[in-house]
């Protein structure tokens, strides 16, 4: 499915390089390569975020560096806003595979897809997520609904993965190594 459009992973505000090497290491690992950077807190490019980024350091070097959320998702035509929290505002909610066999299908169109992912300290705040046309909520343990941002950016980015390249359901692969052994 190499003719899809990936969906660009914007990065809003986020505070610790870190955290941006992290993300850039999850998404690399499922194949994806669009990040965009809003404003981050300890500048860019950011030593700690290569560190973290362990051999993602390429994507980190082609990511956007952009002012502002709505500069960020200026070319896209459909835009997702990852939460935890519960908002007053009638947006649809979806989980992160729904979110992504929406993308692949609007990908499959031809269209551009962001992913907000909020700032580590609180998420998203409510002027950011009215920019989105959907919100992306995790099932987790509703008395601990905390997730890091390299966290929720490998959740998407499996989810994007798993959408997109066809993988068996099953892998006999201790049988193979038992035998030649």
């Amino acid at each position: 499915m190499a003719d899809l459009i990936e969906p660009a992973f914007i990065l809003v505000r986020p505070q610790m390089g870190e955290n941006i090497g992290a993300a850039a290491r999850a998404m690399l690992n499922f194949g994806l390569t669009r990040m965009r950077i809003v404003d981050p807190r300890d500048g860019w490019p950011n030593p700690r975020a290569v560190a973290m980024a362990s051999g993602a350091g390429r994507l980190l070097d082609n990511a956007g560096l952009f002012p502002t959320v709505q500069a960020a998702i200026g070319d896209c035509d459909f835009v997702f806003a990852t939460t935890a929290r519960p908002r007053e505002l009638v947006k649809p909610v979806v989980t992160p595979e729904r979110a992504m066999q929406m993308t692949r299908a609007m990908a499959a169109e031809g269209k551009k897809v962001g992913i907000l992912f909020g700032p580590e300290r609180a998420g998203l705040e409510n002027d950011d997520v009215v920019l989105a046309n959907a919100i992306v909520t995790v099932p987790v343990n509703p008395d601990f609904p905390s997730l890091n941002l390299g966290q929720c950016a490998l959740l998407m980015s499996y989810e994007w993965q798993r959408q997109t390249v066809e993988s068996p359901p099953e892998v006999s692969v201790w049988a193979t190594t038992l035998n030649s052994a």
